[in-house]
């Protein structure tokens, strides 16, 4: 279950390319973050990262906020985290409302920084345009904002950007038809996609579902898992906001309802079942896992902790 040892110290560890990170022949772990908004929440983000740096992660994400609208908490947030700990970043980059000339800028800071890779993403509108239209965008679909940065050769990289891609194993929720929802994916990798990380699921068969289907399509490069436990009643309803709808198994369901609203209870019964769902996907050959941390650690530590993910010293 080790990802590829690196080595050095903060700031001085060399950037690794995704494909280098994905071709170790052992499943990767990885962690998202997001952009605190005070400096509180900076502080608190920093305090979990110290606590998840022993389990010695393949990479974390960083999200980007919609139109963009997390831009410079993303670069300073991925730059830090660079410079001042052992983990490899992946920010995320949207296309929505940018500019080539921005997007140019963007991937110049982050080849300036040392980040090796990317997550290319088309994004959500601002939350205060609804009837936003993504075709009078320069990049009007991920695989557009794919194209631009593997085309990007001012990077240390001979090849350029690693880059990753979304998947949604459960359909994603503007693409009814899985027909053309394929089309697009198949797309995204055409247009240079390194790997696929899928949105969060808690029913390990519409993955496998999903990764025959990639198979069927064509797209061979390798797909992360997406894992987010329950942890509480209410994360449910914020868990199904940031997947555009998330479906929850009736076993799933019925556990958590069997702990008669105890807060611990819940959280225990979350915790196996997204113990369970890692242990089937690692047996089942999984390419990596991600956790969807939430900026919080305890979860993501007993999870690994009850896979038997050693701690790095």
């Amino acid at each position: 279950m080790r990802s590829p040892q690196r080595r050095g110290h903060c700031g001085n560890l060399p950037a690794m390319h995704i494909n280098d990170i994905l071709s170790a022949g052992t499943p990767t772990f990885s962690f998202e973050f997001f952009p605190p908004k005070t400096p509180a929440g900076l502080d608190g983000l920093f305090d979990t990262i110290r606590q998840l740096e022993p389990l010695n992660p393949a990479f974390v994400s960083v999200t980007y906020g919609a139109g963009g609208s997390t831009r410079e908490m993303t670069h300073e947030l991925v730059v830090r985290i660079k410079k001042t700990t052992p983990l490899d970043p992946i920010p995320h980059l949207t296309c929505v409302g940018h500019t080539e000339a921005e997007i140019e800028a963007i991937l110049e800071r982050y080849a300036a920084a040392g980040v090796a890779n990317i997550l290319a993403l088309r994004g959500d509108p601002p939350r205060d345009r609804p009837d936003y239209d993504h075709s009078k965008d320069v990049f009007p679909q991920a695989a557009d904002l794919v194209r631009f940065i593997k085309r990007f050769r001012s990077h240390p990289d001979p090849r350029g950007f690693g880059v990753g891609v979304a998947g949604f194993p459960e359909g994603h929720p503007a693409t009814p038809n899985r027909l053309v929802e394929m089309d697009h994916l198949r797309a995204k990798v055409d247009a240079g996609a390194d790997y696929i990380c899928t949105q969060l699921f808690f029913d390990n068969h519409d993955f496998y579902d999903f990764r025959e289907r990639c198979k069927l399509a064509g797209i061979g490069v390798p797909v992360i898992a997406g894992i987010m436990p329950v942890t509480s009643l209410s994360s449910m309803k914020r868990m199904a906001e940031l997947a555009g709808g998330a479906r929850f198994p009736a076993r799933l369901l019925k556990a958590l309802r069997r702990g008669n609203d105890s807060t611990e209870a819940v959280r225990q019964i979350g915790l196996h079942y997204a113990t369970e769902q890692c242990a089937d996907l690692l047996d089942q050959g999984v390419a990596g896992i991600h956790f969807y941390t939430l900026n919080q650690s305890t979860s993501t530590r007993e999870i690994c902790q009850r896979l038997g993910r050693a701690e790095r010293e």
